[in-house]
């Protein structure tokens, strides 16, 4: 199937997409800064707003909701203050909380960031990512089986903050590969093996040197391709996107493997651009989209996010406007 850039997008909507996950709130505390404090060798920072995000997995939401799909968060967060404010957040971006779990067990993750024009000072994360306790975990496992009977497509947005473990990862991948449900996985250390048999892997250069225990070439496309043959050998994966971050993007599949180059742009904050990534990847699985069509796509999309302030989703308006001069992509388009 071929698509025009504005006939991908509309195929978009009434796509319904599992999101399956850590989600937090980012808290950004603007000011100035005129003075180094007396007390210590610190800057002072005079505030003058703040303002609270959704982040972690439900910036995968915000972005699914941006193409045009439907976004279906399922996660833990805790009995506490700032799990107040990531529901009330969740609500005014019109999303449903029906798979968001309260635990008082669990912390909602908290993160702050001060920032005094276009210099980030500093982050400050309140959060605790220990196990899931058995009854929380029996509980996200009876949600994702529910919500799963109306999805297209999972994604795993992992964080490492302890919604997901070998059990959850292993019990969603099998009840998804039962049902022909693709899955696509934005992976951490911690869990990197659990998601075998999963269709769409994306991580970055780090978490697979990690992954793999050693390192290897982001320059030699002979040497990434041997590192994603071991990744795809181990793991069972049949897709592979590799972010290379100024370097691009790599992708692999059973056919076909290859780099497209980053964009050139005024980057101005890295954060959320894997969040774009998966979500766009995702979407494009369940269009039997080629691979390589996929990987500029979302190259595409995740420079874009960079050009703006903290973790933000992508802007259809950006992305439709850089499709159409691309020249990648062209040969994929009607």
């Amino acid at each position: 199937m071929r698509f025009s850039p504005e006939s991908l997008i509309e195929a978009f909507k009434g796509k319904k997409v599992l999101i399956i996950g850590d989600v937090m709130v980012d808290s950004y505390i603007y000011g100035s800064v005129s003075r180094i404090s007396p007390e210590a060798p610190v800057p002072i920072m005079n505030v003058k707003s703040k303002e609270n995000r959704l982040g972690g997995a439900a910036n995968v939401a915000l972005n699914i909701k941006a193409l045009g799909a439907t976004p279906v968060l399922c996660s833990i967060v805790g009995d506490d203050d700032p799990a107040d404010e990531y529901l009330r957040l969740m609500e005014l971006e019109g999303m449903n909380s029906a798979g968001i779990i309260r635990s008082q067990s669990r912390q909602t993750t908290l993160k702050n960031r001060l920032i005094s024009g276009s210099h980030h000072l500093i982050r400050i994360d309140e959060e605790n990512d220990k196990a899931l306790s058995a009854i929380d975990q029996k509980a996200l496992e009876s949600h994702i089986k529910e919500l799963m009977d109306d999805v297209e497509v999972v994604i795993f947005e992992d964080y490492d903050k302890g919604c997901l473990n070998k059990h959850v990862i292993e019990f969603t991948v099998d009840l998804a590969n039962k049902k022909g449900i693709p899955s696509a996985v934005d992976p951490k250390h911690k869990n990197f093996h659990f998601y075998r048999n999963s269709t769409l892997f994306k991580p970055n250069l780090k978490e697979l040197q990690q992954g793999l225990m050693f390192k290897f070439s982001v320059d030699d496309e002979h040497e990434l391709k041997k590192a994603v043959d071991r990744l795809i050998g181990e793991m069972g994966i049949s897709n592979v996107l590799l972010t290379l971050s100024d370097k691009g993007i790599y992708f692999q599949d059973q056919t076909h493997h290859g780099v497209f180059p980053a964009h050139l742009r005024n980057i101005s904050d890295v954060s959320g651009a894997g969040d774009t990534v998966i979500s766009i990847a995702a979407l494009c699985i369940t269009l039997g989209i080629p691979l390589a069509m996929i990987a500029e796509l979302a190259n595409l999309a995740g420079g874009i996010v960079c050009e703006y302030p903290g973790v933000v989703p992508i802007i259809m308006e950006d992305l439709l406007k850089e499709i159409g001069k691309n020249e990648i992509l062209q040969e994929f388009f009607e």
